[in-house]
C-alpha cells in the first residue's frame, strides 16, 4: 500500500466518531468503576468488621489508589511504545481477583492486597481505555472522553447504591456476585481490543512516518511542561477535595445530622450520580466553547459552595453537594483532552500521568485526612477542605490552544 493511500486512510479514520467503540468502552468503564467503587461503600462494614479507626480506613484508600497512581503512566508508556490491545480484559480479570478477595478477607492485611489487586487492575484500565477513546473520537476529544468518563462517574454512582441494597444489608461477602459485572466487561473489552488491534497499526504507521507529532507544534517543551505541572496542581485540587467527598461523605452525614447507613449511602449516590452528569457536559463544552473555560469554571466556580457546605443544614447539604458535583467534575475530560492535545504522540504516557496522579492525589487525600479527622473531627476536615478550590486561580496561566 502506498503513502499516499496510508495517508488517506489515516485522515479518513480521524473523521470518522465510532460511538459503537465509544459506548462499550463507556459502558466497561461503569462495570469497572461499579466494581472499585464498592471499596469506600463498604468502609463502615470494614470499620466495624476489624475495628479499624479513620487512619486505617485512609490506608485502604491509600493502598488502592497509590497502586493505581503509580501504576497508571507506567502502563501508558510502555503501551506507548509496545501496544498491548487485550490489556484491558486482563486488567479486569485482576480486577475480578481483587474482589473475590476482599469479600472474603478474614484480616486487615488481606483487605489491603485485595484492594492491591483492584488498583492494579485500575492502573491497566484507565490509561489504555482512554486511549481508545481518543482513538475512537473522531476528532471529537472532549465528546470521546465525556462518554468514556461518565459511564465510570455512572458506576461510581451506582457502586454504594446497589452497596446499599446488597452487601451492607446481606453482609460483606455478597459482594462477590459483582464479580458477574467483571465477566460482562471482559467479554466486551475482548471485541473492543480486536478493534484496537488493527487502529494501533495504523497509529504507529503514522509515528513511523512522523505524520503525529510528539508536542504541540505552537508551544515549547519549556512551556509543554509548565502547562502540564498547572494542570496537575488543579488535578491536585479537584481530587483532593472529591476524597474529603467520596471517602468521608457517609461518616460525615452520620456525625453531623445522625442518618442512617442506608440513608448516608443514597444520598452519595446522589452526589455520585451529580459527578457524573457533571463528567458528561465537560468535554462537549470544552469542544465547543475551549477547554481552558471550562477549566476556569469547574475548579473555581466551586469556592462558593465548598466555603458554605459544612455549615449548613442537611437540606442545604445533599443540594450544595449536587452542586459542587456537577460543576468540579466537568474539569476533567476539559484537563485530560487539554494535555492530550500539548502532546499528541503520548496519549497513553498523558492519559496514565493524569489518571494516576488524579488516583494517587485522591488516595494521600484520604489517608492525611483520615489522620487530620482523628485528632479533631470529620467536621474540621470539610472546612479545611473547603478552601481548596481557590487553587484554580492558577488557571489564569494556562496558554489557550489553537487547533493545528
Amino acid at each position: 500500500m502506498s503513502l499516499v493511500t496510508q495517508k488517506s486512510i489515516s485522515k479518513e479514520v480521524q473523521q470518522i466518531t465510532v460511538y459503537s467503540i465509544l459506548f462499550s468502552i463507556s459502558f466497561s468503564h461503569m462495570l469497572n468503576d461499579t466494581i472499585q467503587s464498592l471499596i469506600p461503600s463498604i468502609y463502615p462494614l470494614l470499620k466495624n468488621s476489624f475495628a479499624l479507626n479513620f487512619a486505617q480506613i485512609g490506608l485502604i484508600q491509600l493502598t488502592f489508589q497509590m497502586t493505581a497512581s503509580i501504576l497508571q503512566p507506567l502502563v501508558g508508556t510502555y503501551t506507548d511504545k509496545k501496544p498491548q490491545p487485550f490489556s484491558l480484559a486482563i486488567g479486569m480479570a485482576i480486577s475480578l481477583i481483587g474482589l473475590i478477595c476482599i469479600s472474603y478477607a478474614n484480616s486487615f492485611s488481606i483487605v489491603l492486597f485485595s484492594v492491591a489487586l483492584i488498583g492494579t487492575g485500575s492502573s491497566i484500565f484507565h490509561p489504555e481505555s482512554s486511549k481508545i477513546a481518543y482513538m475512537a473520537s473522531g476528532g471529537k476529544r472532549g465528546l470521546a472522553q465525556s462518554i468514556f468518563q461518565v459511564g465510570g462517574n455512572t458506576g461510581s454512582a451506582i457502586g454504594p447504591l446497589l452497596a446499599a441494597l446488597v452487601v451492607v444489608k446481606y453482609g460483606r461477602s455478597h459482594a462477590v456476585y459483582f464479580g458477574i459485572l467483571a465477566i460482562i466487561a471482559i467479554v466486551i473489552l475482548l471485541y473492543v481490543g480486536k478493534w484496537a488491534k488493527q487502529q494501533l497499526i495504523q497509529i504507529n504507521f503514522q509515528k513511523n512516518k512522523k505524520i503525529v507529532q510528539e508536542y504541540h507544534p505552537r508551544l515549547s517543551k519549556k512551556k509543554i511542561r509548565t502547562t502540564v505541572i498547572i494542570l496537575l496542581i488543579l488535578i491536585f485540587s479537584k481530587n483532593f477535595y472529591l476524597s474529603s467527598i467520596g471517602s468521608y461523605y457517609t461518616f460525615f452525614l452520620i456525625e453531623k445530622f445522625h442518618v442512617s447507613i442506608q440513608h448516608s449511602q443514597l444520598l452519595l449516590f446522589i452526589f455520585l450520580a451529580s459527578s457524573a452528569l457533571g463528567t458528561y457536559f465537560g468535554g462537549p463544552l470544552g469542544d465547543k466553547y475551549g477547554r481552558k473555560y471550562v477549566i476556569w469554571f469547574s475548579i473555581l466556580g466551586v469556592a462558593p459552595f465548598t466555603l458554605l457546605l459544612p455549615y449548613v443544614s442537611l437540606f442545604w447539604t445533599v443540594i450544595l453537594s449536587i452542586l459542587i458535583a456537577f460543576i468540579l467534575s466537568s474539569a476533567f475530560p476539559a484537563i485530560l483532552v487539554y494535555a492530550q492535545e500539548l502532546m499528541p504522540g503520548r496519549i497513553g504516557m498523558i492519559s496514565g500521568l493524569f489518571f494516576g496522579f488524579a488516583f494517587g492525589m485522591g488516595g494521600l487525600g484520604s489517608a492525611l485526612l483520615g489522620i487530620l479527622a482523628d485528632y479533631t473531627s470529620i467536621g474540621f476536615v470539610y472546612k479545611v477542605c473547603s478552601f481548596l478550590p481557590l487553587i484554580g486561580l492558577i488557571t489564569w496561566w494556562l496558554p489557550k490552544l489553537k487547533k493545528t
